[in-house]
């Protein structure tokens, strides 16, 4: 069976007609794990039990004739900030590297008991700090299609594994443009919901109000069938929205003609590359040719969004990261003579150094004297970002965007340069900021063959109209 080839429906299809067993289907995905994973890096702990004990009871139910869940058998992997029962749960850090989860955090649960076959977590940006996928603390991930270049972050190690065949999909979390930044980089579909539409429960915190879980898939139908299974209210998560769930799937087909697309001067000026400029315009042409009406709109806050996000999600971090302390659960460090000197040793030793220049930020700008002049302003500027998008979508359905300036940079390109890479999130924080759902697709590529992605931003819990938007200019792509 052509991997390549495989989205959720047709290894579903096969394996409810018996083409294929889920058992099968898990060992071939693990075989193209050990054949690239060895240069792309995507992986950093395998769960072959636990995925063959669930592919084997799969093919039970579909042995007895039994209606099969719908994602019955298909091969995912998990972002490693997500908790997993009993299966090491690292976030890319030292310090957490022999921690062993003893229960499920609320998406996989749900992806589970849908019938999904996890095969293993992958590498990212260490607590999910980065947009390169160089931050972690065990190895960098490469981009399978190109090894030179970064898969970005920080969900880079999910994305990388779509990519690479090595998993049909994958669930990552994005901060800051963690899921929607490497889908570009890697041409992948990639998946924000509106914050609250699924449970944090379980996620490793890096920004609390910031953090969101979604899928990273092969095309637009499996996005809408993933966040299906892991949308609604959870009551192990306050900040859950007890919103009523769509069937993204049965809505994402209907037409888009007539609908109203923003188009933002904002993410069009200086720093944005030629080629993704001409791909994204190409699009976005293609989606006029479909019968959507482009309006030219402004977001005039945009401009202040880097530093707003660098503030709040570092004061976050900083409070999130307090509890690493060596004395519970985490990294401790040996031969200490002293209280004070175990926390300060356990810390320094199992952060990395972009983990330690954020919980640095953070702190400084939660402290006093500083908090009104940072911090507190910050969320003012927040308040206004958000208005920005609110003001927008009462004149238009959703806006359409490039998902970074640039494609896939070169591995250790900017590294040295913090503020360069903080500047790579330019097009993706402000929907975190907001709270609103994106995805990126993939719209093209550069001379050297690299993926370009299409943003497409829409209203809170309105994840159906993007999901429409991106399945049409799909269709009109293909």
């Amino acid at each position: 069976m052509n991997l390549a080839s495989l989205t959720i429906d047709a290894a579903r299809s096969a394996i409810q007609e018996r083409k294929i067993t889920a058992l099968a289907l898990a060992e071939e995905h693990y075989a193209k794990i050990a054949e690239k994973d060895g240069e792309v890096g995507a992986f950093l702990t395998l769960c072959k039990e636990r995925a063959l004990e669930q592919a084997d009871r799969i093919d039970r139910l579909s042995a007895e004739g039994k209606p099969l869940p719908p994602l019955a058998g298909v091969p995912v992997a998990i972002k490693d900030v997500m908790s997993t029962r009993g299966i090491r749960t690292t976030a890319g850090s030292k310090s957490l590297e022999k921690y062993i989860s003893p229960y499920d955090c609320t998406a996989v649960a749900r992806m589970e008991a849908a019938g999904a076959v996890i095969l293993g977590k992958t590498n990212c940006d260490e607590f999910a700090m980065g947009s390169s996928n160089e931050n972690s603390a065990f190895h960098a991930v490469r981009n399978p299609r190109d090894l030179s270049r970064v898969p970005g972050g920080s969900s880079g190690g999910s994305a990388a594994a779509v990519a690479a065949d090595m998993a049909i999909a994958a669930l990552g979390s994005d901060t800051g443009g963690s899921i929607r930044q490497p889908a570009s980089f890697c041409g992948v579909v990639g998946l924000m919901p509106t914050y609250g539409r699924v449970s944090r429960y379980g996620l490793i915190a890096f920004a609390s109000s910031l953090d969101h879980i979604g899928p990273l898939t092969k095309n637009v139908k499996d996005a809408a069938t993933i966040l299906r299974t892991i949308a609604g209210r959870d009551p192990m998560d306050s900040t859950s929205a007890e919103v009523p769930v769509p069937d993204y799937v049965a809505e994402f087909e209907k037409p888009i003609r007539g609908l109203k697309l923003g188009v933002a001067k904002e993410y069009f000026g200086e720093g944005l590359d030629d080629e993704v400029r001409h791909a994204v315009e190409s699009a976005i042409d293609k989606l006029e040719g479909q019968g959507c009406e482009i309006v030219p709109v402004s977001l005039p806050h945009t401009p202040y969004a880097i530093p707003t996000y660098y503030v709040i999600a570092t004061a976050e971090a900083s409070s999130n990261l307090a509890r690493y302390d060596g004395v519970r659960y985490s990294f401790r460090a040996r031969g200490v003579k002293s209280l004070s000197e175990m926390y300060r040793r356990s810390r320094d030793e199992s952060f990395g150094a972009e983990v330690k220049r954020r919980i640095m930020l953070g702190t400084y700008a939660l402290s006093a004297g500083y908090y009104d002049a940072y911090y507190l302003k910050a969320q003012k500027v927040r308040t206004l970002l958000a208005r920005d998008f609110e003001d927008t979508f009462t004149r238009v359905d959703a806006i359409v965007t490039p998902t970074s300036p640039t494609a896939a940079f070169r591995l250790g390109e900017k590294s040295d340069d913090p503020l360069a890479m903080y500047l790579a999130d330019i097009y993706t924080v402000t929907a975190d900021l907001a709270g609103i759902p994106g995805i990126s697709i993939p719209c093209g590529e550069t001379k050297e063959k690299l993926p370009i992605g299409l943003q497409i931003l829409g209203k809170h819990f309105d994840e159906s109209t993007i999901l429409r938007v991106a399945r049409g200019y799909e269709r009109s792509a293909h």
